[in-house]
């Protein structure tokens, strides 16, 4: 959302009330998002044995019933938020908004979720990096930029990595519950090196974003200072398990970081032009 607001900003269109209808959305959707899966893995029983944090249904916390009311409150919070962008920019964008909460219900829910059939990183990088960015970037511009699209890349590939090294810490468990994830199908090795692949992809999307916007943008080339730790953390061969957590941490933060790295200059040369 910070890159596509950067962009939008550099396009001489950026709108604070409409960015912050967007974060609402975004913030929305990921808390719901989390809660969702909470829920839906909670009573698969996925997370009798976890590794990670307990959840609120598999650790008995919260009741099932209460953690999928807060998943459907939050949508009901981006839905109204992305009426509200709809009315002002498109009425179409209430379609994408259904697939987004769609998206994110199915990824863990229903009889047939996608995360369970190696699809979750794949709906990620279009959700919470295209979508995300370019939907930002839209409703300000109401145009295309090519500088969103690969904002998006660099944004939905970080966020494809939190998720590769969520489920390579997870392998073992997720393998003995049934959930075939992508890191399940890849295995152990394959899956370090594809999030190491994704953070490269990151770095050609800065270049992408400098290319068709601004070469200030090329300071975002700077998250790497960050990414470096996700990286090394990943690549060490004898991390597994709860020493896989803090990459987590780390991969978030490099995310944070290619946002911030990327969108602020952009935000400085629209002021500068």
């Amino acid at each position: 959302m910070i890159a596509g607001a950067g962009v939008a900003a550099w396009a001489g269109a950026f709108s604070w009330w409409r960015s912050l209808l967007c974060l609402v959305v975004s913030l929305a959707l990921q808390i719901g998002c989390n809660y969702a899966n909470d829920y839906s893995d909670g009573i698969r029983g996925t997370d009798d044995v976890r590794v990670g944090p307990l959840r609120l249904t598999g650790s008995g916390a919260a009741r099932p019933a209460a953690v999928k009311a807060a998943a459907f409150a939050c949508f009901g919070v981006a839905a109204l938020a992305g009426l509200a962008l709809a009315a002002a920019t498109a009425w179409w964008l209430v379609v994408i908004g259904i697939l987004c909460v769609l998206a994110a219900w199915y990824y863990t829910g229903g009889k047939r979720p996608y995360g369970y059939a190696g699809l979750g990183e794949v709906m990620v990088f279009v959700f919470f990096g295209l979508v995300a960015v370019i939907g930002t970037v839209y409703v300000q511009t109401q145009d295309w930029r090519w500088g969103a699209l690969w904002a998006g890349v660099g944004v939905g590939a970080l966020t494809c990595a939190l998720l590769v090294a969520n489920n390579l810490r997870d392998i073992p468990t997720d393998a003995e519950a049934g959930k075939n994830t992508l890191a399940v199908r890849l295995g152990d090795a394959t899956t370090r090196r594809l999030y190491v692949v994704l953070v490269v992809v990151a770095v050609a999307a800065v270049i992408g974003v400098a290319a068709t916007t601004s070469w200030l943008a090329l300071i975002g080339l700077l998250f790497l200072a960050v990414a470096a730790q996700g990286m090394r953390t990943v690549a060490t061969a004898g991390n597994v398990g709860p020493a896989l957590i803090p990459a987590l941490q780390q991969t978030g933060l490099a995310d944070l970081a290619w946002a911030i790295c990327v969108g602020v200059p952009l935000f400085v040369s629209a002021g500068l032009a």
